[in-house]
């Protein structure tokens, strides 16, 4: 599953590989403290580096790069992007990670469509029967989008995530093939 594959389509987005010229505000967005170390850890990488591991996370199952970009439909306006990575070298875990960059167009249910579409895509390969996902238990505005979504707190890994010169306790959260298709959220068909 990579990002070279087709764009994936929702009613208001489309995921899509990144571009060379979307690289310097994702670039942006991934290396911003106040988007990204509220709620996880947080170190600036070079431009060199961050380029290189787009262009490789294709072929890597563990590669924590953005594997998507979210590209609102009705203007072609970037939002945010997400990515998925291989969580364990022997279990089958699979988890999905998310950035909604544009402060703006935050709590418009855009983050939602976006993991729902990436879910529904990663539940098309057939070797998959759960996907994952970890947040910092203060994070709320990621909590309720994995619930929306039909994500079952499985549990609480305690002084598990290292930042801002301290331990946080993170929620782990799964959902199966079932559940998915049992629900079949908007934006994930």
């Amino acid at each position: 599953m990579s990002a070279a594959e087709s764009p994936l389509e929702g009613p208001r987005l489309r995921l899509r590989a990144p571009r060379g010229e979307d690289l310097p505000l994702l670039f942006d967005w991934y290396n911003d403290p106040e988007l990204v170390a509220p709620f996880d850890r947080f170190s600036v990488d070079t431009f060199e580096g961050f380029e290189r591991a787009l262009a490789e996370a294709p072929g890597d199952p563990g590669s924590l790069a953005p594997r998507y970009v979210l590209e609102r439909k009705e203007d072609g306006k970037l939002l945010g992007f997400v990515g998925h990575y291989s969580a364990h070298p022997v279990l089958s875990l699979t988890d999905v990670w998310y950035v909604l960059g544009e402060a703006t167009e935050r709590r418009k249910g855009y983050g939602q469509e976006a993991v729902g579409l990436l879910v529904t895509h990663l539940f098309a390969t057939p070797r998959l029967a759960r996907v994952g996902a970890t947040c910092d238990v203060a994070n709320l505005p990621s909590v309720r989008l994995l619930e929306r979504l039909g994500f079952t707190r499985e549990g609480t890994l305690r002084r598990s995530l290292f930042h801002h010169g301290t331990w946080h306790d993170v929620h782990y959260y799964g959902l199966t093939r079932e559940e998915w298709t049992a629900k079949a959220p908007a934006g994930g068909s």
